[in-house]
């Protein structure tokens, strides 16, 4: 298997940050993904003993498809959130600070007044806990065959970006990736991966990730052409390493036992 991009979500629901490298720590989660989560309304959650919640306590395409509209930027060096809409930056605000969570919640106010179920707050998830879909999944892996299948099947392009993936990688036979649950990946140096679960897909995809329109029907062309509503596999970490962009990744048997909680 080879690396064609490397991408993290800093914000759960918003647009991917395409990377050169990133460098993956024993039983951490992928660098800079999940960092934060827009709760629609009071969610429940407690950064003081932070429990996994469902994805629909937060913003998010699946049922927020006007989030693709926005292009979104995380600055690791200063905290700020960048925000640009048609073209344009619209906010730049320090996630860090009462006043740029402030001014985060009231362009979210204005901008999707309709979709919001109370205010719009901005969620930091306290280390070690990310606000992923899966609760053990910290690396996903999309398989660009496979999509190029499903795209064949459907007579239209997919763009890979619907399943919002940390590694997009080539050199597999479509949907082999399946086939990889409970083995191991090899990647440079001592880098080593563990192949947990497939990726159950929902509504979320069929948001076109550039223009947020809801204009296919992913999960049901999955089922209907192949049975299944996967695409993509989650892997935990199981020895550090670092992942750049055309590194080449060697599934081998497993190393240690699957755990799929």
């Amino acid at each position: 298997m080879r690396i064609e991009t490397l991408y993290r979500y800093p914000v759960k629901g918003l647009s991917p940050e395409r990377l050169t490298e990133a460098t993956l720590a024993t039983g951490g989660f992928f660098p800079g993904d999940r960092l934060f989560a827009i709760e629609n309304g009071p969610s429940g959650f407690d950064p003081a003993e932070p429990v996994h919640q469902p994805k629909i306590k937060y913003l998010m395409l699946m049922r927020n498809e006007s989030l693709a509209r926005l292009k979104t930027r995380y600055v690791d060096a200063s905290g700020e959130l960048v925000i640009h809409q048609d073209g344009h930056e619209t906010l730049r605000a320090d996630t860090t600070t009462p006043e740029g969570q402030a001014a985060i919640t009231r362009f979210f106010q204005d901008f999707m007044p309709e979709e919001l179920r109370g205010a719009p707050k901005l969620l930091t998830a306290p280390a070690p806990y990310r606000f992923t879909d899966s609760r053990s999944g910290f690396v996903s892996i999309i398989n660009l065959a496979s999509v190029a299948d499903l795209a064949e099947r459907v007579g239209r392009p997919v763009a890979p970006l619907r399943f919002r993936g940390n590694l997009m990688i080539s050199g597999l036979e479509p949907w082999a990736e399946n086939e990889l649950v409970g083995r191991d990946i090899d990647g440079p140096g001592e880098l080593r991966l563990q192949v947990i679960k497939r990726i159950e897909r929902c509504a979320a995809t069929n948001v076109d990730p550039d223009s947020g329109a809801r204009d296919m029907q992913i999960p049901k062309a999955l089922m209907q052409g192949y049975g299944h509503v996967d695409c993509g596999i989650y892997c935990r970490i199981l020895a550090d390493g670092t992942l750049r962009e055309g590194d080449v990744l060697t599934p081998t048997e497993a190393s240690a036992a699957l755990d799929t909680a």
